[in-house]
């Protein structure tokens, strides 16, 4: 059933579990996903970015959600828009039957980010929506040359007051992409900063993006058949459990299972060289994707049967 997240959040705030946010660009991943979260009995967010409405059209999205809603009754799934840009974007989506939407207003000056996010909660909430807002900012994809502005405390109480959010995307220390780190530099997240977010909003919805782990299995595959991956790093799981564990309740997975998707069929490609049959390379990687979904539910967020 299509759901909001207030409840998913309210929940797993007090149970100290956290909701797995997974992209979607095709039927595959969105099988993959929900079939994963539906064998667990685990609650899940499928979220779509600009980039995922321009490769598939939101009127495709839309009725591919509306396909895994009717095959997986059982179990609370939010549809959310990843990282909208303006309030147009936002507008679009809630339009078009989104239950949450992210306003990232990040790289904007503070009380230019409280004005577009309030724009577009006032927005939101007259339809039943809710929205999820990014205080600090994060590195780009593959390491662009956003600034990486850790989240400042002080900041976090006034921000979600004045703007209503519904949630809090938040910098401490994660990033976009297949390479989180660099080279020799040891993973690192600033637990200290959450903690002192978590007491100035205290029960607060608290977000973390950028939170692949970049499985090491998957990026050996890659390279086996063919990909070249240099020095990729990811967030180690014990340091996405800890975050879990204190405050935050959404944490947003999405390069570890493009990751899965692109070893099987690199794998499929490489072994079955005389088929033509599209089918027969793209279900090796729904199966490596499902597999590494089901590992994060059950290891990584613990939303095993939370549904």
């Amino acid at each position: 059933m299509l759901v909001n997240t207030k409840e998913m959040f309210s929940k797993a705030y007090k149970e100290g579990y956290a909701v797995g946010a997974f992209n979607i660009n095709n039927m595959e991943t969105i099988q993959a996903i929900t079939e994963a979260a539906n064998d667990l009995k685990s609650p899940v967010i499928l979220q779509v970015s600009a980039g995922a409405i321009n490769y598939a059209g939101l009127k495709y999205l839309m009725k591919l959600v509306e396909a895994t809603i009717e095959e997986n009754p059982n179990i609370p799934i939010a549809l959310h828009l990843d990282h909208g840009a303006n309030f147009e974007i936002c507008k679009k989506c809630i339009d078009a039957g989104f239950t949450s939407v992210m306003i990232d207003g990040s790289s904007y000056e503070f009380s230019q980010n409280i004005k577009i996010t309030k724009q577009v909660v006032d927005y939101a909430h007259n339809h039943n929506v809710v929205v999820e807002g990014e205080l600090g900012e994060l590195k780009g994809l593959d390491n662009s040359s956003s600034k990486n502005l850790f989240t400042d405390p002080t900041k976090v109480k006034e921000f979600v007051s004045r703007t209503n959010v519904d949630s809090l995307a938040i910098a401490i220390g994660t990033s976009h992409g297949a390479y989180k780190f660099k080279e020799g530099q040891i993973p690192k997240l600033r637990f200290d900063i959450l903690k002192e977010i978590s007491e100035q909003i205290p029960n607060f919805p608290i977000v973390l993006h950028g939170s692949s782990s970049v499985i090491q299995p998957y990026v050996d595959k890659i390279r086996d058949f063919g990909g070249e991956l240099i020095n990729p790093m990811g967030v180690p799981e014990e340091m996405l459990c800890k975050a879990a564990k204190m405050a935050v309740c959404k944490i947003n997975i999405d390069s570890d299972l493009r990751l899965a998707m692109t070893a099987g069929l690199r794998e499929a490609i490489h072994n079955k060289v005389s088929n033509i049959d599209p089918r027969e390379f793209i279900k090796p990687g729904k199966a490596m994707m499902k597999y590494v979904i089901k590992h994060k539910i059950k290891n990584v967020l613990v939303s095993e049967n939370k549904a």
